[in-house]
């Protein structure tokens, strides 16, 4: 079997930490029970490039489960637990390709090896392996069905693809479905961001002026979290919609130069580049701690600190320390990458439970009905949406009311009035 990992002797502390993720995803594993009885994605090959987590884990198991067989790689250089990809080679044969602090070079070698397997779907967070697949193996695409794309930034590249007319085979964004983004995004992104934060600082949030850059679902997430804290939390936006939202949520609302000034924290969940820039460094105060949520490392120009700063040191796990030429210096989280990874676990298994449910789905969607479908970006059916939340529902023991037939008939006419 192929490979390339850090360790393999680090495999039976990730195959207890995969075991210890799996007891918190029990959606997951309700499919893994079927897919392992019917084997919906046999002799199929998969492609995924994820962040190599436990969670993540639980996914590609599922897959294979199902009959498919499944190659991994990094979505993100920093996101590699090294255990848990020892132990998906060495416990549970799948084939990895993820280091952590992995460079480029090895980052994309390591894409290339996945689609070396010649896919019949693609797994992606980010669109790296759709986007290389389509510049530099153009070869390969008359092997894909389909694939599917599990975050904001990842939908957004296929969208502008497909505007274009080059997407290349349809696709299904995960994210979009709501069992994904009202969950994963909202919850887990709040909780694993901050969590990042204090693991990276061990700094007292309570009483600090908190800046979210970007009020997504995952941007809701990080502010909700924050203020719960005790922050005291500022929103900056570009879309007028989104900004009186977080103002009608309580959060004060300013141009990122405003809060530039004022702020302590600043985390930005935008999707876009340059959002912390030259301007805003300027005029920050001394001892200023920043990261970034977004898929990545752009959102903070962390390229103009290099070139300008006076000094770098890391000073911290995953923090380090510039010095700029006024004498100020700024904190920067896990080198601008995800630091919700780079200094944390990512998401619990709890919410990636229902966002890796979407994806095991949709492989199954994409074998059945791929032929059918357009070069497009698709929703999740609904139909998968609802069985991920009754599940999920059933596995916490809630029970809910449904519709007696007289409701159904009322809710679906037009006839009856008042």
């Amino acid at each position: 079997m192929e490979y390339d990992v850090k360790d393999l002797s680090l495999h039976e502390k990730g195959r207890e930490k995969i075991e210890w993720t799996d007891a918190h995803m029990p959606v997951l594993r309700a499919i893994r029970r079927r897919f392992s009885r019917e084997k919906p994605l046999k002799g199929k090959v998969i492609g995924a490039c994820l962040h190599v987590t436990s969670e993540t884990a639980n996914l590609v198991r599922t897959l294979k489960e199902g009959g498919a067989e499944v190659y991994l790689t990094a979505s993100n250089p920093l996101s590699t637990q090294d255990e848990v990809a020892a132990a998906l080679v060495e416990d549970y044969g799948i084939s990895v390709f993820a280091v952590r602090g992995e460079d480029r070079e090895l980052y994309y070698k390591h894409i290339h090896k996945v689609l070396d397997k010649k896919p019949n779907i693609t797994i992606d967070d980010g669109a790296d392996l759709v986007s290389t697949l389509f510049n530099e193996r153009k070869d390969l695409i008359e092997n894909v069905i389909g694939g599917s794309e599990e975050t904001t930034t990842g939908v957004i590249r296929l969208k502008s693809m497909e505007k274009d007319g080059v997407l290349p085979y349809p696709i299904i964004a995960v994210n979009d479905a709501y069992t994904k983004h009202l969950f994963d995004n909202r919850y887990g992104t709040g909780q694993s961001t901050i969590d990042g934060i204090l693991r990276a600082t061990n700094i007292l949030l309570a009483g600090k002026t908190f800046v979210v850059s970007g009020y997504g679902w995952c941007g809701k997430g990080v502010a909700m979290r924050a203020k719960g804290m005790g922050a005291n939390v500022v929103v900056t936006e570009v879309d007028s919609i989104r900004a009186l939202e977080a103002f009608m949520d309580g959060f004060r609302v300013m141009p990122i130069r405003e809060a530039a000034k004022i702020g302590d924290i600043f985390v930005t969940v935008t999707g876009d580049k340059n959002v912390i820039d030259k301007e805003a460094f300027e005029l920050m105060k001394d001892g200023v701690i920043m990261g970034n949520a977004g898929h990545f490392d752009v959102e903070i120009n962390k390229q103009y600190l290099e070139e300008n700063a006076v000094s770098k040191k890391r000073i911290r796990h995953e923090l380090d320390e510039y010095k700029l030429p006024s004498g100020k210096k700024v904190y920067l989280i896990g080198e601008g990458r995800l630091l919700n990874l780079a200094s944390a676990e990512g998401h619990p298994g709890e919410v990636m439970d229902m966002s890796f449910a979407n994806q095991a789905l949709s492989c199954e969607y994409l074998i059945k009905n791929g032929n059918k479908l357009e070069k497009k970006v698709y929703k999740v059916p609904d139909e998968i949406d609802r069985e991920v939340a009754s599940i999920k529902l059933k596995e916490m023991g809630i029970s809910i009311d449904t519709l007696t037939p007289e409701q159904a008939k009322y809710i679906s006419s037009w006839n009856e009035g008042t």
